[in-house]
């Protein structure tokens, strides 16, 4: 098992208080903890990349632990999640696809029983490159209260030689939501998606 080179962590979090509506009873949160790590295949062509993800999968942990933290420490409070890579330009795309299992595995552990897949999203970038990380609820992918997303970067990440990889979690649905569906109180929790 290769040991991950973490040259630096970053984490935000937002405190949406309104929207231009009233102020809700509670402000919510939307957090993420994205890591900047050397990317042991830049600059060349490996076939069997595969075995890098379980090589990830304890900074997955340490991650979405962070994450839980920054946004005040109770797994119960969180209700959506997302995740994401940036992949610096002597990688390729595939590179960042690692993070897809222990990121996502990583938070549904750290969070309990949590059925819906985690949305994710990546791509190839230099210095400064931002994404867009979708979020979705824990428990039902089509509860449309809890679209959302977080524009991230770093800038000075990644380099050429580097991946960014990033969680997100949220604390509540997004803060005026009135665009109808399935609720988060009608969640029946059978298949992740209802």
């Amino acid at each position: 098992m290769a040991e991950i080179s973490v040259r630096k962590f970053v984490t935000v979090v937002d405190e949406v208080l309104h929207e231009f509506g009233p102020p809700p009873p509670e402000s919510r949160l939307r957090g993420a903890v994205m890591a900047v790590i050397e990317n042991p295949f830049a600059g060349r062509y490996v076939e069997d990349i595969q075995p890098f993800m379980e090589d990830l999968r304890p900074l997955g942990l340490e991650m979405a632990n962070r994450l839980v933290k920054a946004l005040g420490g109770s797994v119960e409070s969180i209700e959506g999640y997302g995740k994401g890579a940036i992949v610096g330009a002597s990688g390729e795309l595939e590179h960042a696809a690692l993070w897809h299992n222990p990121g996502g595995y990583a938070m549904r552990e750290v969070l309990g029983d949590a059925k819906a897949i985690v949305p994710s999203t990546k791509k190839v970038g230099g210095l400064g490159a931002r994404i867009d990380i979708p979020v979705t609820h824990i428990n039902a992918s089509y509860v449309r209260s809890h679209f959302d997303a977080m524009e991230l970067g770093i800038p000075d990440a990644p380099r050429a030689n580097e991946m960014v990889v990033l969680l997100v979690m949220t604390t509540g649905p997004r803060v005026h939501n009135r665009a109808g569906g399935l609720k988060a109180s009608e969640i029946k929790g059978e298949d992740g998606l209802r």
